[in-house]
């Protein structure tokens, strides 16, 4: 994390994670926690007494959460992330008060910054070209799917996850399945569930009996470009797959509110009153992918542009899938973070 607080040097970078019952802001302090600090809390994670010492000696807070390109493997296995977002308003996934994202989309003049909306076309070439994605995990696979009917691709999404709680309350992937079916008796439904819960680190998991009554077939080990080249529509909660099929030219349905819909671009069954301008494609790239975001250089450590690191992780991809033993070595790395964090889990709840 720390190259990414360029801000900051290094030794006033202070990291706390505290014991079950131990006061997070007591530990600050004891830690050098002052009336200067700024203070980063990780996604949308509430903690009182830091958030009230904040209000109390007006310290800037921000928060903190992955880019939407990440890595070659699952921020949940630990792997190393190469974008990071840093807020001062709030956070992009919760729609209940204005991010700085959303202050870009609904401010920003991208009219008068043609070099900008060059560098998202750019950009959004690439990622399509290179069939990159937030953690870029899958092999590519020709998947069989009928010609004659539409093809509907439903996103899974882990259901505690904070854009599900604060972007779709009430919602989870059967719901969100039931709903897709009841509406589109005819179209092929392609349910995919999210690589998290796939991998066991995550809530969400359908039971396929389940998840079959409602939709055709269940895609599950395959790149995301493999389904996505099918679609014709995308139905989702929150999902950054919705984002992604987007860029890709696809219709995207959505049934809470994630940060790219109310721009005139998607099928919105919720709205976002604070959303009120219209973009086009490049516009939500250039403030999504390029203004927004931090991304770090995987060899310098360094942060840099975004075409540098979508370079690089595709570099870093190509190496996964075209040799067996360095993607033998990601398997076995992860198998043991994940059996590592149950054990500390299981541990931490004595």
């Amino acid at each position: 994390m720390r190259p990414f607080f360029n801000e900051l040097k290094e030794g006033n970078q202070i990291f706390i994670n505290p014991l079950p019952g131990e006061s997070h802001l007591d530990l600050a302090l004891k830690k050098g926690l002052n009336k200067k600090s700024r203070i980063y809390i990780w996604g949308r994670k509430y903690f009182e007494e830091v958030e009230q010492y904040t209000k109390e000696y007006d310290l800037e807070l921000f928060r903190v959460e992955d880019g939407f390109i990440r890595s070659v493997g699952l921020g949940s296995d630990l792997t190393q992330p190469y974008s990071q977002v840093i807020d001062s308003r709030g956070i992009y996934f919760d729609p209940t008060q204005e991010s700085d994202l959303e202050f870009i989309l609904q401010n920003y003049d991208f009219a008068a910054d043609n070099k900008l909306l060059e560098q998202a076309k750019i950009v959004r070439t690439y990622l399509i070209e290179k069939k990159l994605s937030k953690y870029n995990l899958y092999d590519e696979v020709t998947l069989n799917f009928p010609t004659d009917k539409r093809i509907i691709v439903v996103p899974g999404q882990v259901e505690d996850d904070a854009s599900i709680c604060y972007g779709a309350r009430g919602m989870d992937n059967l719901t969100l399945l039931k709903e897709v079916r009841e509406g589109h008796s005819e179209e092929y439904i392609v349910f995919k569930p999210h690589p998290d819960v796939l991998a066991g680190n995550r809530v969400g998991h359908i039971k396929e009996s389940e998840a079959l009554k409602y939709c055709d077939e269940i895609i599950t080990e395959v790149s995301l470009d493999s389904v996505l080249m099918y679609a014709d529509e995308v139905h989702t909660m929150t999902s950054l797959v919705g984002f992604e099929a987007l860029m890709r030219g696809i219709e995207v349905y959505t049934y809470g509110i994630p940060f790219y819909a109310g721009w005139g671009l998607s099928t919105d069954k919720q709205t976002c009153k604070r959303r009120t301008r219209e973009l086009d494609l490049d516009e939500l790239v250039a403030g999504a992918l390029l203004l927004y975001p931090r991304y770090l250089d995987p060899k310098s450590r360094k942060l840099c542009t975004a075409e540098i690191l979508l370079e690089a992780l595709e570099a870093e991809r190509q190496r996964y899938l075209l040799s067996k033993y360095y993607r033998i070595s990601i398997k076995v790395r992860n198998f043991i973070s994940r059996k590592s964090q149950l054990l500390i889990s299981f541990i931490k709840s004595f």
